[in-house]
């Protein structure tokens, strides 16, 4: 689907959507707690993926899905269930070999190392080895997985966590479900022969999302249900719009990386964003993608291997641009849109379908142009 924006300004309130990583952590749990998962909202495409995976009982389709395919492969792994795993996009190139090393390790049969993959057999429990600077989700699928084995485990870490909030989150989550975890220096310790309880049926409360209200955040609109005691890593958002740095690390916070490249490439002055190779292998390359787009526009952005360098004006020019097939990509742009001199042709705009179907109507409700 190809929009054309025209310049302008956003006003008014809104409300926050539920958040999908939130959703994905109380899916997951509830499921593994027996509980009927029907009334959970589905929300966006990936949503839908999670809560399709866990009523099939022999394929999960996880489409574009990371969460879904990263937390339910060891989840199925420690239930012994024998399953295929597909996916769409890009998520058969992304990474997950060293979570189908761990799986194999550990008593699982995989018949490949990329997407479509089966697996078969027995986790075990043991001492899970990986860097902290792989993916988040990975840890996530441990901890969801390891209370369900016959034994004690461990999550032992070899380098400093990033998205630490992420996995906050997911500790928050199993504490409701009565599981217990305890923090190490180096990890985590699991105790195994633990049940998922829960008397709470579908009275489950999902926190607003902060990654999605930070594109209204930083058009100046107000958005409520936002929790500022979240443990989501994208509620820095808040911060950062108060006090633009001269440079962000965006090891902690790397869904933000592509609407604060334009709020950046919007403010005077040079900037720059760090520690964000990671971006590359997301549904994106979001760090090309960025850099693409806004010079498209008139922006003057310099591409690094792990960030970007941009040097900020007033205003850009307008112009034609991509999302790349990508979700925050096209929410972005979408807000750059609005401080163009001209028009911006936007295609693959339907990319907002993966975690905000309903962007563009709430777009054009704050007052946005197509």
């Amino acid at each position: 689907m190809t929009v054309t924006l025209r310049p302008g300004k956003l006003e008014g309130e809104l409300a926050a959507m539920p958040s999908k990583s939130d959703l994905h952590r109380l899916m997951t749990a509830a499921w593994l707690a027996g509980m009927d998962i029907g009334c959970l909202p589905v929300i966006s495409d990936d949503i839908a993926a999670t809560k399709d995976c866990l009523r099939d009982a022999s394929i999960c389709n996880c489409r574009e899905s990371g969460s879904t395919l990263r937390f339910l492969l060891p989840v199925m792994a420690a239930l012994g269930r024998e399953i295929t795993f597909t996916g769409e996009g890009r998520l058969p190139e992304r990474p997950m070999q060293p979570l189908v090393d761990l799986l194999r390790e550990h008593g699982c049969v995989i018949d490949r190392d990329h997407l479509p993959i089966t697996i078969a057999g027995q986790l075990r429990p043991g001492t899970f080895t990986l860097p902290g600077d792989v993916s988040s989700q990975y840890v996530t699928g441990l901890l969801f997985a390891l209370p369900l084995l016959n034994g004690p485990s461990q999550i032992a870490l070899t380098s400093p966590l990033e998205s630490r909030g992420y996995v906050d989150m997911t500790l928050r989550t199993l504490r409701k479900f009565k599981i217990v975890i305890e923090e190490t220096g180096q990890g985590f310790e699991v105790p195994g022969g633990q049940e998922y309880l829960s008397t709470v049926n579908c009275q489950l409360s999902i926190e607003g999302d902060w990654s999605n209200a930070a594109f209204w955040l930083a058009a100046g609109v107000r958005v409520t249900g936002l929790d500022e005691a979240s443990a989501q890593p994208d509620k820095a958002i808040a911060a950062l719009l108060a006090q633009l740095p001269g440079e962000v690390d965006a090891s902690q916070c790397p869904d933000l990386v592509p609407i604060l490249a334009v709020v950046m490439a919007l403010t005077p002055g040079e900037r720059a964003i760090v520690n964000a190779a990671r971006l590359r292998i997301k549904e994106s390359d979001r760090l090309h993608a960025m850099a693409v787009n806004l010079n498209a526009l008139g922006a003057d952005v310099t591409e690094l291997p792990d960030g970007l360098v941009i040097r900020g004006r007033a205003s850009l020019r307008g112009g034609e641009v991509d999302s790349f097939g990508d979700h925050r990509i096209a929410m972005a742009l979408a807000i750059a849109a609005l401080h163009c001199d001209s028009e911006v042709t936007l295609h693959g705009a339907q990319a907002v379908r993966k975690s905000y179907p309903e962007f563009w109507e709430d777009y054009c409700h704050l007052g946005g142009r197509i």
